[in-house]
C-alpha cells in the first residue's frame, strides 16, 4: 500500500465541510516513508506543503492567537518547516501550542500524526487519525494514513476496515484503490500460506503461493532497512 505527499495540492470540489474552509486544503495526495515496512516508500499522506502558507516565523517567536484565521496557517508552517529541518519535537510542540487555540483544526492535527509515525510512534500517530477519522469520516486522508499505520502493524484486517472507508468517503480516491489491491495481494498471501500448512501437498496452492510472493518482492519497497513484506520472504 502506497502513501504520498502532494505540495500545496487543492481537489477540486472538496469535500470538506463548510465550518472547516478556513483551515482545511482537502487535496492532500499521500506519500511517505512512514509505513514504508508495508507498503512501499510512499504510503502515509502528509499535509500540503508551506508554499502557500502566510511567511514562516522566526524561531523562538510567539504564536499568533488563533482568533486570526491566518494563524493556524502560520502555526501549521512554522511546525512544518521544523519537521523539515528535523526537530520533530519542536515541530510538535508547535502543534500543540496552536491546537489549544484551534483544537479542530484538520491539518495541525494531520501533520501531528505524520510527525509521530516519522519517529515511530505508531500507537499515538494512530489515536491521533481514528480521532480525524472520528471527527471528520467525510475525509479520506486520515483512513488511508490509518490504514497504512495498521498494515505495517501486521492488522490486516484492521487496515482493510479503514481503507474500504477511505473509499466510502471519496469513490473516486485513486490513490486507496491502490492500496487496497496491495492489501489484497497481502491477504491472498495469508490464505494461501494458511492452506499450505494445512495441505502441504496441494501442488494449486504452491504455485499461487509462490507467484504472489514473487510479485510481492517486485512491489516491495527497496528502501535500506525496510522491513520485509510479510509471507514475502
Amino acid at each position: 500500500m502506497r502513501s504520498s505527499i502532494a505540495p500545496g495540492l487543492c481537489r477540486p470540489g472538496a469535500h470538506v465541510a463548510t465550518n472547516l474552509a478556513a483551515h482545511v486544503v482537502a487535496a492532500w495526495a499521500l506519500s511517505g516513508a512512514l509505513a514504508a515496512a508495508f507498503f512501499g516508500a510512499s504510503a502515509m499522506a502528509q499535509p500540503p506543503a508551506s508554499t502557500e502558507l502566510p511567511a514562516l516565523l522566526a524561531p523562538g517567536s510567539p504564536l499568533p492567537a488563533m482568533s486570526d484565521p491566518l494563524a493556524a496557517d502560520t502555526a501549521y508552517a512554522q511546525a512544518q518547516r521544523l519537521a523539515d529541518e528535523g526537530k520533530p519535537e519542536d515541530a510538535l510542540a508547535a502543534i500543540e501550542v496552536a491546537l489549544k487555540e484551534s483544537p479542530s483544526d484538520v491539518r495541525l492535527r494531520f501533520l501531528k500524526g505524520v510527525i509521530l509515525s516519522g519517529q515511530g510512534k505508531d500507537a499515538a500517530a494512530i489515536e491521533v487519525f481514528q480521532g480525524l477519522t472520528r471527527q471528520f469520516p467525510e475525509l479520506p486522508e486520515p483512513h488511508n494514513n490509518l490504514a497504512a499505520l495498521h498494515a505495517a502493524r501486521g492488522e490486516l484486517d484492521l487496515a482493510r476496515a479503514a481503507l474500504d472507508e477511505a473509499v466510502r468517503a471519496l469513490p473516486s480516491y485513486a490513490l486507496a484503490h491502490e492500496n487496497l489491491g496491495d492489501l489484497h495481494l497481502r491477504l491472498a498471501m495469508r490464505a494461501w500460506q494458511r492452506a499450505a500448512e494445512l495441505e502441504p501437498a496441494n501442488p494449486a496452492v504452491a504455485s499461487r503461493l509462490r507467484l504472489a510472493r514473487e510479485l510481492a518482492r517486485q512491489i516491495a519497497p527497496t528502501s535500506p532497512g525496510a522491513a520485509p513484506l510479510p509471507g514475502a520472504r
